[in-house]
């Protein structure tokens, strides 16, 4: 019996792999036999290197995320250098703070841009692809800003609130055609992002007193995740935000 975790001989496009969550993800897919496109502004030597020791392929599409302009080529250059695609991550996003009051319109099209327009165009690209062949897997990384509020990001809640809705768009378009189009929804994951809130005592302990789990994410939790949602064993998953938060959301 195939197990429905391994996803050997599939290929994966991860943007934002070259640290943190999106590097874990890329390593966790790799590790479940997928080979591994890293796209992102910021060169993934690291990721493709220790994809590679795993005995996988994994190369560089490096992409200013931005903007819509490298899109089209991101999809052609992952099939051109690891001859196929059938899984799309988009991890890829950015957060600016500020008051409500006080927040720029260039801060709001830098944070939209990215986080939403970017992300349904990338999906677009790659789902031409995956329709076309009858098959595929598009994972989208949303927050528990997609449920919540949140203070000080009206851009990245708006962003993130949108992610959770254009994946249920896009499922229910995609579902019948064999591409499935699922969301995780990371909670606080302990990462380079998130050290100054770690080293921040008080607000540390306020954060893991209100985790159930009592404990921040490891980013290979996120990985678990996607792993998941790109196998066979979500074949009848559509349009689904997972939350990987530690209850945080059950609270």
């Amino acid at each position: 019996m195939q197990n429905p975790f391994d996803l050997s001989g599939k290929v994966a496009i991860v943007t934002g792999a070259n640290t943190g969550i999106g590097q874990a993800i890329a390593l966790s897919l790799a590790q479940a036999g997928a080979d591994i496109a890293a796209v992102g502004r910021t060169p993934a030597e690291e990721t493709v290197a220790k994809v590679r020791a795993l005995g996988r392929k994994a190369e560089i599409v490096s992409a200013d995320l931005s903007t819509i302009e490298p899109i089209q080529r991101v999809v052609d250059e992952t099939l051109a250098k690891l001859g196929g695609l059938d899984i799309l991550v988009n991890n890829a996003g950015i957060i600016r703070r500020a008051d409500s009051v006080d927040f720029t319109e260039e801060d709001w099209d830098a944070v939209i841009d990215t986080n939403l327009k970017v992300l349904f165009f990338l999906c677009q690209a790659a789902g031409r692809h995956m329709l076309s062949q009858g098959a595929g897997k598009i994972v989208n990384i949303a927050s528990l800003l997609s449920f919540q509020g949140g203070i000080r990001v009206p851009s990245y809640t708006a962003s993130k609130s949108g992610v959770a809705g254009l994946t249920k768009l896009l499922a229910n378009e995609w579902a019948a055609k064999g591409v499935n189009v699922n969301a995780i929804a990371p909670g606080y994951i302990a990462t380079n992002n998130t050290a100054a809130l770690q080293a921040d005592e008080q607000r540390n302990r306020q954060i893991q007193e209100r985790i159930p789990a009592g404990r921040w994410g490891e980013a290979r939790d996120v990985g678990g995740a996607a792993v998941f949602l790109s196998s066979q064993a979500a074949n009848y998953i559509h349009g689904h935000i997972l939350a990987v938060d530690g209850g945080w959301l059950a609270r």
